[in-house]
């Protein structure tokens, strides 16, 4: 029983979708990702100066965001 089945790949993402939420998996594929960019950078010797393609994020921004949206259930509620 491996994850070579279509159907076990789709169940995973389905409990993951259930565990974490839609919003949270971009984010956690991204630092996944990042983390596994620079291993295997450290695992070369290679020193990468950054990457300038990535925008920085602003997590103020959502917070308010969320912020508001609670309040405003709260008040309405």
């Amino acid at each position: 029983m491996g994850l070579d089945n279509p159907i076990h790949l789709l169940l995973l993402l389905v409990i993951l979708l259930l565990v974490f939420g839609a919003r949270r998996l971009p984010e956690m594929g991204r630092s996944l990702g990042d983390g596994l960019r620079g291993f295997k950078e450290a695992m070369s010797g290679e020193q990468s100066v950054g990457r300038l393609d990535a925008a920085p994020q602003a997590p103020a921004a959502e917070a308010v965001s969320e912020t508001t949206a609670s309040d405003q259930a709260r008040i309405t509620g």
